[in-house]
């Protein structure tokens, strides 16, 4: 019963049919979600953390929690009068230090279990026994450890118990010897042995922020992320936490993703389509070309039917010699720009089922946004994208069967100009297909199936 209410309280937050999906995506046997959690967090927010992840509990995502505990291990210090050394911005674990942060991990990780225990869900602190590991290389930071093996038997016995799984990231040597490891390492490791379908990194900052301090709702890494590293949207610790996040998905499997976020957020990141975080993949490739000499006819036609669900006119091919042609993978999602009167005009947008799951989309629309400062476009009113849209566009107007949207365009006339232009397009698909496919895809997501 509870879990039914719940579920109602997201279907209120998002649409059904897009809880259903990532419900479907997220959850079911044998599929982990890892959770990377700060010793900050823990002190600062502990109840809308808890009440975090017993919600992620009651929807079935089988929540794995690896904490950290760097302010309260600083504070542990202090007390005790141990000096504190870092080495590369990395803490020396001297004896002392190793024995401080024994104390802490149990208390922090106790805390928190206290905290879920109190909302109705049994947690199980496993402080060690869990990883496996070896010294460092670098000897001057003392008992700090790499991750050698992962046990995951003790995970699996919890959670199979209807336990929610705390591990505080402490290694065990094969003599015996306890080591301190880095709390994103240990996420790491735990994400790759458990095969992770869902990584999720609660933070204060609630994602990955732009030079701005606003959130980057999607990176695909395959297209976005050098870009960004370039031009500046991303350095320090940001830049250092997406490419170590870029390297883990590198090693799941290709569905697997990444979502940064806060506890107040978590519900909206990960089960509707416009999320509140940042969402990361690995992401394809995406081809652009003026024209579509040299591209599959047969496979495109497909592509657009199958993604609009109805069937495309024979003549909208011959229109296509001057456009400007996006190509997401292996034929599995398209933007197609045309160069109207009023400037570029989103033609068309389209994503198969083999994007799903893989950031395609996100990736798509953050490709053409950067190549074309100014876009419209319109969309029929009762397509489930439209919200979507309206959170990407700077404009919209409505008329009849249609909105038309815009983004970089101030000027009243040629706001008006565009409507008037999109609103005079005539029609390129016909009948309605027997088979046709939704109108959204999963939340690579965050972006629609398809426009115009």
């Amino acid at each position: 019963m509870l879990r039914e209410i719940v579920l109602n309280l997201l279907h209120n937050l998002g649409g059904r049919a897009e809880v259903d999906r990532y419900l479907r995506e997220y959850t079911g046997s044998g599929r982990y979600a890892v959770i990377k959690v700060g010793g900050g967090l823990i002190e600062d927010d502990l109840d809308e953390l808890a009440s975090a992840l017993v919600f992620m509990h009651h929807v079935g995502l089988t929540p794995v929690v690896v904490h950290g505990a760097g302010p309260q291990l600083t504070q542990e210090l202090a007390e005790c009068g141990i000096e504190t050394e870092f080495v590369d911005g990395l803490r020396v674990t001297s004896p002392e230090v190793l024995a401080a942060a024994q104390r802490v991990f149990q208390r922090v990780g106790a805390q928190l279990a206290d905290a879920i225990d109190s909302r109705g869900v049994h947690a199980r602190p496993l402080n060690m026994g869990v990883f496996q590991a070896e010294q460092t290389e670098h000897e001057s930071l003392g008992h700090v450890g790499e991750v050698t093996r992962v046990l995951l038997e003790p995970i699996r016995r919890a959670s199979q118990q209807g336990q929610l799984p705390i591990l505080s990231p402490v290694g065990t040597s094969e003599n015996g010897q306890l080591l301190n490891i880095n709390a994103d390492t240990a996420t790491r490791a735990l994400a790759i042995a458990l095969n992770a379908s869902k990584i999720i990194y609660l933070t204060p900052t609630g994602g990955i922020l732009d030079p701005d301090g606003k959130v980057i709702p999607a990176v695909n890494c395959t297209e976005d992320l050098a870009p960004m590293l370039d031009k500046g949207i991303i350095s320090g610790g940001m830049a250092r936490k997406l490419i170590e996040i870029r390297d883990l998905l590198g090693e799941l499997d290709e569905h697997a993703s990444v979502s940064i976020t806060s506890p107040a957020k978590i519900a909206r990141e990960l089960f509707t389509h416009r999320g509140s975080g940042t969402l990361v993949r690995r992401g394809r490739p995406i081809k652009v070309q003026t024209g579509i000499d040299g591209l599959d006819r047969k496979r495109i036609i497909a592509l657009l039917e199958q993604s609009f669900g109805r069937e495309l006119k024979a003549s909208y091919m011959d229109t296509l010699n001057d456009a400007r042609v996006y190509i997401g993978g292996d034929y599995a999602a398209i933007a197609i720009l045309k160069q109207r009167g009023p400037g570029w005009y989103l033609d068309k947008l389209g994503l198969s089922e083999r994007a799903q799951g893989i950031g395609l989309g996100a990736s798509l629309w953050n490709k053409v946004r950067n190549d074309h400062p100014t876009l419209y476009w319109r969309s029929r009113a009762t397509n489930d994208a439209n919200k979507w849209y309206l959170s990407r566009a700077d404009g919209m107007h409505r008329a009849g069967e249609w909105i038309v949207f815009w983004y970089g365009i101030e000027s009243r006339d040629e706001i008006e100009t565009l409507i008037d232009d999109a609103l005079s397009l005539g029609h390129s698909f016909g009948d309605l297909l027997e088979k046709p496919n939704s109108a959204f895809e999963y939340k690579s997501g965050k972006e629609p199936a398809h426009a115009s």
